[in-house]
């Protein structure tokens, strides 16, 4: 069974299932996001689950982290369920190291958040045959990009923008003028060898859906990233943290849509890209 087939199925699966599986976390507390019932968390190797990285955690209820701040170390308990996962059950047990501060690097202009109206510098990446491809290779169509990477064990993050992409791909396959992307950010383990078995089956049969890899393009991926709206570091350590974001621009690179994280409707994205190259 083909990788991306496997994820379609345990997202499936996972969503049918009745069970919750309890893992027990450490790490440390980098921000609360009260409005958003997001907790996120720098946290350990979750055995059985994943690899340290810096993540968001959902929460039930705000009152699961009262008395708790920025650079608490906590032990809690992280709930896979039917069709959420979510934290509950904070315990502080002292005080935790935070992440270095990012380098004065990406402060330059270069890196700074591109505004809806604004243009994204073209950049260099490599395709599933690990030929250099430019975003300016693609300039006259429109183009919806999305920021994935294959060791995302959370079936409501990478994966379900995946599952989202695919939908859109579908949706606009008979039109010449745009063109979907996922593009890794993960620039070590996502080789372009890599990155064809994990997704290279299911866009087989698409002309306007396409899978890039940043092997060997650190400033390419992070200037495309910052531009876009999207945050990842700790890949060199092999802990990766970040957040989600997709956005849209137009055949000259014109930045006309964003959607951040993961909860994004699809049904309303489409409606959205129609009405934009109207």
């Amino acid at each position: 069974m083909k990788k991306l087939t496997l994820i379609i199925f345990i997202i499936i699966a996972f969503n049918c299932s009745a069970s919750e599986k309890s893992y027990p976390v450490k790490g440390t507390i980098i921000e609360i996001m009260a409005d958003s019932l997001i907790i996120v968390i720098a946290h350990d190797t979750i055995p059985n689950l994943m690899m340290p990285m810096i993540m968001p955690f959902d929460l039930k209820n705000i009152q699961e982290v009262n008395g708790l701040t920025i650079g608490d170390s906590v032990h809690f308990e992280f709930i896979w369920g039917e069709t959420i996962t979510f934290a509950r059950k904070f315990k502080k047990v002292g005080i935790g190291n935070l992440p270095e501060e990012e380098d004065d690097f990406f402060e330059d202009e270069t890196y700074s958040e591109r505004r809806i109206g604004e243009y994204i510098d073209d950049i260099t990446l490599l395709n599933l045959d690990s030929s250099f491809v430019r975003l300016s290779d693609s300039d006259g169509k429109y183009r919806f990009i999305s920021f994935v990477f294959t060791r995302c064990p959370m079936p409501n993050m990478c994966p379900a923008v995946v599952i989202k992409n695919d939908y859109l791909v579908k949706s606009f396959k008979v039109n010449k003028n745009i063109e979907f992307i996922m593009i890794s950010f993960d620039y070590r383990n996502d080789t372009p060898s890599v990155l064809k078995e994990f997704y290279g089956s299911a866009i087989s049969g698409y002309d306007n859906w396409k899978v890039l890899s940043s092997t060997g393009r650190i400033d390419d991926i992070y200037r495309l990233a910052k531009q876009s709206g999207c945050n990842f570091w700790g890949i060199e350590e092999n802990k990766i943290g970040h957040t989600l974001q997709s956005f849209f621009i137009g055949p000259n690179r014109k930045l006309l849509g964003k959607w951040p994280g993961d909860s994004w409707r699809a049904g309303n994205v489409k409606n959205a890209i129609t009405a934009l190259m109207k």
